[in-house]
């Protein structure tokens, strides 16, 4: 029901909220409903309150999280991909220290209300940041004729996101950025099971599995940062591709814990770079319409939702070992699908040639 009550209230925030001004109070205005949820959540006497809490999460966080994201990228248009890069740091980072907070407040004495009070206080402070830091200097030109893009009403966005549905460099990213997802969020969500109940190793080992692989993503967006200084986003994508499609049948057919573990750690650093490359390149594919890009990726994050019930009914079917080797295609499709893709350095030589 969150998911698909919250994403489907979450669809048109992007078109809704377009540009500017009104983009900044609907920031503003999702992050206060965010802190709400949280506090919501934690003072949930019934399972119908807590259910529409965390209905509400969804459009909230949305509004509060992904309008930044956009916010962002419209900032810094030569740099998208650098930039999201140290966007989804933050997020690994975020990934890491999200345990490490419920042990602190288990060690306290509290429970997972106290865990979601906390993270309630820490969206407060965030939000009051946001508020007195104003919004974000945008380096984009804007048109100087007519409407200005914060000024199109939302049918023109919303013909906007028609028509980017029916351009192929966009639904190109969109697509893949769900298909990468499968080897990502999806695989990590059955990853404890596979081990404790296809690999035949204790639930401790499981959960220090699970540990390793967020720390090695994490550590996988830290290099990421550093890499893209030196290196073109698909020439990095590739290489990360071409890596995973080695490093993913390794980690199913290798034996032994501490091979089994390393071969996981060595996976999610390389893997890591996917999301933001690809949602990099996906804002890339919509320059200036960033509120489409979020539109559109809150619509595919909603049919992505079927991918770990697809995996789940394989699973069920043919066993959690044969579900889990199907997403070796994964990888081969990061490689190829992007192949006809400009790198941003070639784009940017091709246009300065045309003037």
């Amino acid at each position: 029901m969150p998911l698909l009550v919250g994403g489907f209230l979450e669809l048109p925030l992007g078109v809704l909220a377009g540009h500017g001004r009104r983009r900044r109070l609907a920031v503003l205005a999702g992050g206060i409903v965010f802190v709400l949820t949280l506090l919501g959540v934690a003072s949930a006497r019934s399972f119908t309150v807590l259910l529409c809490a965390f209905i509400a999460f969804y459009p909230a966080s949305g509004a509060f999280v992904s309008l930044t994201q956009a916010e962002i990228m419209d900032a810094w248009p030569d740099r998208q991909a650098p930039v999201m890069a140290r966007w989804d740091l933050a997020g690994s980072a975020g990934a890491v220290a999200g345990p490490l907070l419920l042990t602190a407040v288990l060690a306290a004495g509290g429970g997972w209300r106290a865990g979601y009070l906390v993270l309630a206080g820490f969206a407060a402070v965030v939000w009051l940041g946001a508020y007195l830091r104003g919004p974000a200097d945008s380096t984009v030109s804007r048109p100087t004729t007519g409407e200005g893009a914060e000024d199109r009403p939302w049918p023109v966005r919303a013909r906007e996101v028609a028509a980017a549905l029916r351009d192929w460099e966009t639904l190109r990213w969109l697509l893949l950025i769900e298909v990468a997802d499968l080897l990502v969020d999806v695989f990590t969500g059955f990853l404890a099971l596979y081990l404790v109940d296809v690999a035949h190793l204790s639930p401790a080992v499981a959960a220090m599995a699970i540990a390793i692989r967020l720390g090695a993503a994490l550590a996988g967006d830290a290099a990421l940062v550093v890499i893209l200084e030196r290196a073109e986003d698909l020439t990095v994508l590739r290489a990360s591709a071409a890596a995973a499609g080695l490093l993913y049948p390794a980690f199913l057919l290798v034996p032994g814990v501490v091979p089994k573990l390393i071969v996981l750690a060595a996976l999610s650093a390389v893997t890591a770079p996917w999301y933001p490359l690809l949602q990099a390149r996906l804002y890339g594919s919509l320059p200036e319409r960033s509120s489409v890009a979020v539109t559109l990726s809150s619509a595919a994050g909603l049919a992505g939702g079927l991918g770990p019930l697809a995996v789940g009914l394989v699973a069920q079917g043919f066993g959690l070992s044969w579900a889990l080797t199907g997403l070796v295609v994964v990888p081969v499709a990061v490689l190829l699908v992007p192949a006809g893709a400009r790198s941003r350095r070639a784009a940017d030589r091709a246009d300065d040639a045309d003037v």
